[in-house]
């Protein structure tokens, strides 16, 4: 059981808390009835991902065995089998459709779409170089989409810029790792990773960080969000996004420890400090100013 635990990967879950973001920005998270479907659309994207991830590893196991961590993932191991694996695969699959289909018609085409475009990087589109980090971009794209379906609230272009930048700056953190390994022992982990390099790696992550903090500057003073939240104030939450990506950078650059993003969001206290700042900050500038 532990292994399967494992295997579904349900610290990676985190990821899916991108679907309350939607509810908060619009200032409606705390209604009444609104946390409950998003709760179940949470659900959904953790049983479909923990289903793409095992299809994932199912196909990496090979792989992985050379990789100094991912050799202890349960197929690589051989803590699960691969019937046992299928079987999970299937369950949760089958089970994010369903609650899916029965929250919201348009939730369920947004799993849907996660789904065959996550089932497409697996089976190749991940050897692809850009295309792969942009493909699972995409995927967290798709999570603020659905957690705007189910609360009935528009994606703004802002939010849509921002969460696809973010996103890619964690991938793009998370393949220097690969880089660096690959350095170490000579070993080719992951086929696009043939395709970069350290300098080019470092660049894309300074151009994208630069942008990150300017697009978000701008968006907090942009004329359209000011007048929606009736503040002038939520430029002061950029303090805490300009700390939070100087203490990202720090890690990869320095620490040189930036293969797991779920791990450092739950593990390091400084990031930590700075998420629970920002939310703060903008849950008091949204609800009480």
């Amino acid at each position: 059981m532990l292994a399967v635990i494992k295997l579904i990967r349900v610290r990676q879950w985190v990821k899916n808390l991108f679907i309350f973001i939607p509810s908060f920005f619009a200032g409606q998270i705390f209604e009444p009835g609104a946390v409950m479907p998003l709760l179940l659309g949470f659900l959904c994207f953790s049983l479909v991902a923990s289903s793409i991830y095992v299809l994932n590893d199912y196909r990496d196991r090979e792989v992985d065995r050379i990789h100094p961590e991912k050799r202890n993932r349960p197929l690589a191991s051989g803590a699960v089998n691969l019937s046992t694996a299928w079987a999970v695969m299937m369950l949760f699959s089958i089970a994010g459709f369903f609650i899916s289909y029965l929250l919201d018609p348009v939730f369920f085409w947004i799993i849907v779409a996660y789904f065959v475009m996550n089932v497409a990087y697996s089976m190749g589109l991940k050897h692809i170089p850009i295309v792969d980090l942009f493909i699972v971009s995409f995927g967290f794209l798709l999570r603020i989409y659905g957690g705007g379906a189910i609360a009935n609230i528009s994606i703004t272009h802002w939010l849509s810029v921002m969460i696809l930048l973010l996103a890619l700056f964690l991938i793009v953190a998370k393949r220097r790792d690969d880089i660096l390994l690959q350095m170490e022992n000579g070993n080719c982990l992951r086929k696009s990773s043939q395709s970069y390099n350290l300098e080019f790696i470092n660049s894309c992550l300074t151009l994208i960080s630069a942008v990150v903090i300017v697009a978000y500057i701008m968006y907090t003073v942009s004329p359209e969000v000011t007048e929606r939240f009736e503040s002038d104030n939520l430029f002061l939450t950029t303090v805490f996004v300009i700390a939070g990506m100087m203490r990202y950078l720090q890690i990869t650059f320095v620490e040189k420890n930036s293969g797991s993003p779920t791990t450092i969001f739950i593990r390091d206290k400084f990031i930590l400090l700075t998420i629970a700042g920002w939310i703060f900050s903008f849950y008091i500038i949204i609800y009480y100013a």
